[in-house]
């Protein structure tokens, strides 16, 4: 069992900067691949970034891609999504997850076994 809380979130106006940290207890946190997805009101929930086991491989989303940075600390038991040049429709709440994937299917939910709580993430225009 795995237990993740996400914390970091906030209020922040369009073009600033929020750093998400997403802390793991339980099972050895290096064992898994780890992603970020998001859930704006009243949409579903997509896809943000993935980090492999060992950290060298990270995958994004279109949308994200030259703005956010997804790293991990194995050390530490985190992994952090750092958002650049927020814009209002990056408004969303924000899920760390853990599970086992590979390649490009890192970018479904559904091999994550294990997920955070969320936190809110507001861009104001």
């Amino acid at each position: 069992q795995v237990q993740l809380i996400e914390s970091g979130g906030g209020l922040v106006q369009a073009g600033g900067s929020l750093r998400l940290s997403c802390a793991a207890s339980g099972r050895t946190f290096s064992i898994y691949n780890m992603g970020w997805f998001r859930q704006a009101s009243g949409k579903e929930r997509e896809f943000v970034a993935t980090i492999s086991r060992s950290g060298f491989t990270t995958y994004y989303a279109d949308s994200v891609k030259g703005r956010f940075t997804i790293s991990r600390d194995n050390a530490k038991g985190t992994v952090y999504l750092q958002m650049d040049s927020l814009k209002p429709e990056d408004t969303a709440v924000y899920y760390c997850a853990a599970g086992y994937c590979s390649g490009y299917g890192c970018d479904d939910p559904r091999p994550y076994n294990y997920w955070g709580q969320g936190t809110q993430v507001t861009v104001s225009s």
